[in-house]
């Protein structure tokens, strides 16, 4: 079904469609037809997940599916300790999901919150004041200064009518409104002069209107739904440990079933090769790897916040580091949402206010100022030293400017006070203030400029009043031009003064023979800090778009400044967008880096046009309207100051201090903890092949097991776990942000990293295997056959313990220990002596060395498995300096 617009019709139509009366209102019955049919003026929320359902869900994963099995069969066959241990890690895996699990759906309480709770109505011929969930299409309602807006409604009258719409719209100035017909079908919201949406703010004058869409139908209920229907991208991490997950299962699965088979045919006895293969489907399975990647990323979590980034979805920690894409929201993102005089102009010359002005400039700029806060209703005030304003934002810019050159409000107006004035009115442009002075009267107005020369006989030039003439009506719409060029708000100011006041204050009485004194040009400016983070962006290889509900030429102009845009050509309003199918964007939006005018459809339309392209996109904005491409995103970034909370709902990062360049720093962090997690596995899985290949070997040779399924599960678990987490916190490398974008295509395992495990598994393996060996035949000199195998056990489980623990140290760094220091993460100092100490407590206290059947070792034995449990640092480093590391 075609969209219905309503800003092109005559409100005359919209009341007999329907079915109102724009001097009684409705009536209470139909009131009550019209809930029956349309429903509440509510947004509707999804049902949320209970916390068994989110605790079910961990289960899911074939890894852990694969560990449920094998924890059933060690049950089944009398390994209850083992399969103990197996359940104990699974659930505890699943609490640490389902604590760090955030999928309630918080942007749409927000939404509800940012529904007005009041409204003002014409029911029955009188004016009500209703909750505003009970407003129905058709409804009279009425609006000032100061109110949301209840309802999505079409103006009937204004009256000097202005709504703030930036949380909808992207436009950081609020929007003059009117009840004038618009001719044009399709435009962007932000143009609907004669329209206001639900959850807007008025900010000046009053209207009425007729409300034409509730709840789920506003434009506010349509970002719902898309929050609603927006599916959650899998992080490249998750992908691949899901594949890894598959991988290793499988392999387990096939390993058990060839060592089953192998023994069977061997004439081994079942049940104990059932139990072997049981043993090996759990060397084959890393099984503390999701909850040290999950806990990994929530110490990430913790660096991040003291960087003011809270991560409010885990893995979105470390898709950061895979973002080759940032889309980002203009206003309050990229500039400081604040507006800034940083231009003035008289008929002569101009002045950037950030530049060097000599005393006698001053005096000028000084004065232009000075009469601009005096024509000016908002509210100065002094907060830490700085000045801030209270009022229409355009204004509030005057009135700072003016006091940072020693011309506060308050002072001006003591010493010229108010005493009449012409508010603001739309369709002239203009308002005027008139001051009481020594000599009689001042009026002061300020407009547009172009309104406001027609208004003049003067210029003031040089502290003169002369006749205005043509070339000084070239020299200031020249001016007026280049600042418009720079997309500056331009506002003239003019003034004039009399002795007596005419009996009636009027824009003809007063508003007439005036003196131009000057142009004032304002804008948001971008933020410092973003530039060069635009700059760092660029040096990682990272795209940075602008998308803004902004016009064209602001974008540009501060896109340029940026360094996002080089040409006008990277540039595309919404229309130019709607002209384009997603096809074709897809293909060729690598050409453009502005979007101006946007709807939040066009955010994730691009959004999804650079997802299709292969690319890792985050999003920052901080509006309503950035949350469908936020939730969209493979990761969203809320502004945690200016952002509603409804952007905070949706995103999976909120950045605590708004500063854009906050996020070049969590791409820092989300490459160095992919890289630690890499680092993780890599340690991790060569352990554990170092284990299958102790066992396969033995059984292929026809030895007895060198390792019982406890002592796998207690290196798999216990030794290896918490050297495995001090490398989730080894210190990012210095040059991680001189790298380009990992490829999210690309394997876990690429770039050699598949070789390296395998040699370094072979190697664990082997000195295991060589333990065991010199135990039961060398070492074990006077044992029984039984001890014998006892003691080998023995001396292969602690090597193969505290060979990892040193293996750990080699997994820290490519390149040589001695360049990055032995002793330069302490988290891995701490966990080398903890799981040292643990490893011995096994062997050493007589309760554990029962449940683990392993025996005391002799001063021969010990150095035997302290020299080939520091092997591995040895060949390591060798082979490391033989590359050339």
């Amino acid at each position: 079904m075609s969209e219905k617009f309503w800003h092109n019709r005559q409100v005359k139509d919209i009341v007999v469609e329907l079915k109102s009366d724009i001097h009684q209102g409705l009536s209470d019955s139909t009131v009550e037809e019209k809930l029956q049919k349309f429903g509440y003026n509510e947004i509707k929320e999804k049902q949320k997940k209970t916390l068994l359902e989110m605790f079910l869900e961990q289960f899911k994963d074939f890894m852990v599916i694969v560990l449920l099995i094998a924890a059933v069969i060690s049950f089944v066959s009398h390994e209850r300790t083992d399969a103990i241990i197996i359940l104990a890690i699974v659930v505890l895996n699943a609490i640490l999901g389902v604590v760090q699990e955030s999928r309630a759906e918080k942007s749409l309480e927000a939404l509800k919150k940012m529904s007005a709770p009041n409204a003002k109505v014409l029911r029955d011929a009188k004016v009500k004041i209703i909750p505003a969930k009970e407003l129905v299409p058709g409804d009279i309602i009425y609006l000032e200064a100061g109110d949301f807006v209840p309802a999505d409604a079409r103006l009937i009258e204004t009256a000097n009518l202005k709504v703030e719409e930036s949380a909808l719209t992207g436009e950081s100035m609020p929007v003059d409104k009117n009840a004038e017909l618009i001719e044009e079908e399709k435009i962007p919201l932000g143009d609907r002069k004669n329209m206001v949406a639900s959850s807007s703010v008025v900010t000046y004058g009053r209207g009425s209107a007729i409300v034409v869409a509730t709840g789920m139908s506003t434009e506010v209920g349509k970002i719902a739904k898309m929050i609603l229907s927006g599916e959650e991208v899998a992080t490249p991490l998750q992908q691949k440990l899901a594949q890894l997950g598959k991988m290793l299962g499988i392999a387990a699965l096939a390993i058990c079933a060839l060592i089953f088979g192998i023994g069977v045919i061997e004439g081994r006895d079942i049940f104990e090769m059932f139990l072997t293969a049981v043993s090996l489907a759990v060397a084959a399975i890393p099984e503390g790897l999701p909850a040290i990647v999950t806990i990994v990323l929530a110490v990430g979590v913790q660096r991040m916040v003291k960087k003011h980034a809270i991560i409010r979805k885990l893995p979105a920690v470390e898709t950061l580091g895979s973002a080759s894409v940032i889309c980002s929201d203009k206003t309050g993102t990229l500039t400081q949402n604040k507006m800034t005089v940083v231009e003035l102009a008289t008929s002569e010359r101009s002045w950037e206010l950030n530049g060097e002005i000599n005393d006698e400039d001053k005096k000028v700029v000084s004065t232009i100022l000075e009469m601009a806060s005096l024509c000016n209703d908002s509210k100065l005030e002094k907060v830490d030293n700085e000045w801030d304003a209270v009022g229409d934002p355009t204004e509030t810019a005057l009135v700072i400017a003016a006091a940072k050159l020693d011309k506060p409000k308050p002072q001006l107006e003591e010493k010229t006070p108010r005493v009449s004035e012409v508010p603001f009115d739309s369709d002239r442009k203009m308002m005027t203030t008139i001051h009481k002075i020594e000599e009689g009267y001042r009026i002061i107005t300020k407009g547009a400029p172009d309104v406001l020369l027609d208004r003049c006989i003067n210029v003031w030039t040089n502290g003169d009043i002369v006749n205005k003439d043509e070339q000084q009506i070239k020299n200031i719409e020249k001016a007026n031009g280049n600042m418009a060029d720079k997309a500056l708000r331009v506002l003239g100011v003019a003034f004039r003064d009399i002795k007596t006041l005419p009996e009636e204050i009027s824009t003809d009485t007063v508003e007439r023979d005036l003196t131009f004194i000057g142009l004032i040009g304002m804008i948001d400016p971008p933020r410092e800090e973003a530039k060069e983070a635009v700059r760092l962006c660029k040096r990682a290889g990272i795209k940075a778009v602008m998308i803004t509900g902004d016009h064209k030429a602001t974008a540009v102009a501060i896109a340029r400044d940026l360094g996002i845009l080089q040409n006008n050509s990277e540039a595309l309003t919404g229309a130019e967008l709607d002209e384009l199918d997603q096809e074709f964007l897809n293909q060729n939006v690598d050409k453009y880096a502005v979007y101006a005018r946007v709807s939040p459809e066009h955010k994730v339309k691009i959004v999804k046009a650079w997802q299709s392209k292969g690319h890792i996109v985050a999003m920052t904005g901080d509006g309503v309207n950035d949350a469908p491409a936020l939730k969209s995103a493979n990761i969203g970034c809320a502004m945690g100051i200016t952002g509603t909370d409804v952007a905070k709902g949706a995103a999976h990062m909120v950045l605590t201090d708004d500063n854009f360049a906050t996020i070049v720093e969590a791409v820092r962090e989300g490459r160095g903890i992919f890289e630690n997690i890499k680092k993780s596995i890599q340690f991790l899985l060569s352990c554990n092949i170092g284990e299958i290949l102790t066992l396969f070997i033995a059984i292929l040779l026809n030895w007895d097991s060198p390792l019982l399924p406890i002592h796998i599960l207690w290196v798999n678990l216990v030794t290896d776990s918490l050297p495995a987490l001090a490398l989730g916190v080894e210190p990012v490398e210095k040059d991680i942000m001189n790298r380009p974008p990992r490829d999210p295509k690309k394997s876990i395992f690429a770039d050699g990293l598949a070789a390296i495990i395998g040699i370094q598994g072979v190697m664990i393996g082997g000195l295991t295997l060589a333990a065991f060996a010199i135990g039961k035949l060398v070492l074990s000199t006077g044992a029984s056959p039984e001890e014998s195998v006892i003691i080998g056990r023995t001396m292969a489980f602690v090597t193969l313990g505290l060979s990892q623990l040193v293996h750990a140290f080699n997994v820290r760094t490519r390149s040589s220990l001695l360049k990055i220091g032995f002793f330069t993460n302490k988290y891995m100092i701490g966990a080398f002596v903890i799981s040292l100490l643990l490893q011995m407590s096994v062997v050493t206290i007589p309760v554990l060395s029962d449940i683990f059947k392993v025996t005391m070792l002799n001063s021969s034995q010990w150095l035997t498995v302290a020299g080939l449990s520091i092997a591995p640092l040895i060949l390591v480093e060798l082979g490391k300096a033989v590359r050339g590391n």
